[in-house]
């Protein structure tokens, strides 16, 4: 068990768990919280006993209800502020993870916190989940990558709905647009991620790992382009097979 201060982090038969733990505060994500994911993460990238991660909130009432606004204008200077996140880029290490993400989502996934869920590769909600981008309500936008990373998963519409008005939906809302992969009574929302990790865990990691390059690197190129990188890719866990070494 770890001994972060906002984060529960243990690593159980291949599994990672990374559980939010402030559930005080509805698991908001604040400055300490966002520090200590960024250093859990690069971990478990560079751990090979761990193959799949979980990420979780602890508490019954919330994956996590977004960013901490009681933090909100306690930067020295904007400048500062903004320095620090592109020194501590969180929601780039997220989604330069080559590991799998798994989120297992209950209560609420507010704001940032549905952010963090979007930057993971599969998302399995409670029925008791509600999911919302409450910023512009805030005078704010999406600021986590929300208004980049939605409309990559769901359609642009059901994105739009979201972000401009900051209505939330129920869990199986969010199935029918997209969000989440799976939708299960609470008390089988960790046994169902954990189902979920070993089904890829029994998979050939090589293959996840390209694989999951090839799904995140495409949507930045054209069809023709993401092809040959497909090709690429196939080609490189190919020759790994046949034993030479892969980068």
């Amino acid at each position: 068990m770890s001994s972060f201060e906002t984060l529960l982090y243990e690593k159980r038969e291949g599994i990672g768990y990374i559980t939010l733990n402030r559930p005080q505060a509805l698991n908001a994500i604040n400055l300490q919280m966002r520090d200590e994911l960024w250093q859990v993460l690069p971990a478990i990238n560079d751990d090979p006993e761990v193959l799949v991660a979980i990420l979780q909130g602890a508490g019954d009432r919330a994956f996590s209800a977004g960013a901490d606004i009681t933090e909100f204008g306690t930067a020295p200077s904007q400048a500062i502020a903004r320095r620090v996140r592109w020194e501590r880029d969180l929601w780039g290490t997220l989604l330069k993870m080559e590991k799998p993400l798994i989120a297992a989502i209950h209560g609420y996934a507010l704001g940032a916190g549905i952010e963090l869920a979007l930057c993971c590769d599969l998302r399995i909600a409670s029925e008791d989940a509600r999911f919302g981008l409450p910023e512009v309500g805030l005078g704010m936008i999406p600021s986590a990558g929300g208004t980049q990373t939605l409309p990559r998963t769901v359609r642009l519409g059901a994105a739009s709905f979201l972000a401009l008005t900051g209505e939330m939906v129920d869990a199986p809302e969010a199935y029918r647009l997209g969000l989440v992969h799976r939708v299960v009574p609470r008390p089988r929302l960790l046994p169902v991620a954990e189902e979920m990790a070993q089904r890829v865990m029994a998979c050939d990691q090589a293959a996840v790992r390209l694989c999951k390059e090839a799904l995140n690197r495409g949507l930045d190129l054209s069809l023709e382009q993401g092809l040959e990188l497909e090709t690429e890719l196939l080609a490189l866990l190919l020759g790994a097979k046949k034993g030479r070494a892969m980068p």
